[in-house]
């Protein structure tokens, strides 16, 4: 039987036209691989970038994995082995794949150690903060504060901030360490401290 599987609404309008034949081609055999079936889409994933232009990359890589929708070990190995561009799709795509909070998180937490600012700015999605704890969550939001990674693009930002002292505590610290140094503080250091008083 063949599955199919249909693109997130736009992006065939954001491809290249000599991309859209490659790209249905693609999103196809992904769709009739299943969790554990055979990985014949798996090089389309890897060629997405050349195939239909970095600008789309991210979206198209992340349309084929939800097709696709590959087990643990898959999903694991296709991040530890990826490109940046690779690992930051599958960050990308994490709350559609079906993991264990834990099967996800250990790829989460391994971005959040990067220096790459793309994967750290993929790492705090909605599947972190869905399934981080409160712990690491706050250490995620420091390390987008010191590598100049917005902090609009922590997932759920507003609600975990709320009421969290601790957090609070983190960043004032944070402020007066800057400030001690005579360095700027960055403006997102206030808004999320803004938060936290909500």
């Amino acid at each position: 039987m063949t599955t199919t599987a249909t693109a997130p609404d736009g992006l065939r309008d954001t491809l290249p036209p000599s991309a859209l034949a490659w790209f249905d081609e693609a999103l196809a055999r992904a769709a009739s691989a299943g969790a554990g079936g055979p990985a014949a889409w798996e090089p389309r994933f890897a060629e997405a970038g050349r195939r239909c232009g970095p600008a789309a990359a991210d979206a198209v890589r992340t349309a084929l994995l939800r097709a696709a929708r590959p087990g643990p070990a898959d999903t694991a190995r296709l991040y530890r082995h990826g490109s940046a561009g690779e690992r930051r799709a599958v960050l990308l795509a994490l709350p559609d794949l079906g993991l264990a909070p834990a099967e996800g998180l250990a790829l989460v937490e391994d971005a959040l150690r990067a220096n790459d600012t793309s994967l750290v700015a993929a790492a705090v999605g909605p599947f972190a903060a869905a399934h981080l704890p409160a712990h690491a969550w706050r250490h995620a939001v420091l390390k987008c504060l010191f590598t100049g990674v917005p902090v609009a693009t922590v997932a759920g930002l507003a609600d975990r901030s709320r009421g969290d002292g601790e957090l609070a505590r983190m960043l004032t610290d944070y402020a007066a360490e800057r400030s001690a140094a005579g360095r700027p503080v960055p403006d997102d250091v206030r808004r999320v401290l803004a938060l936290t008083e909500v």
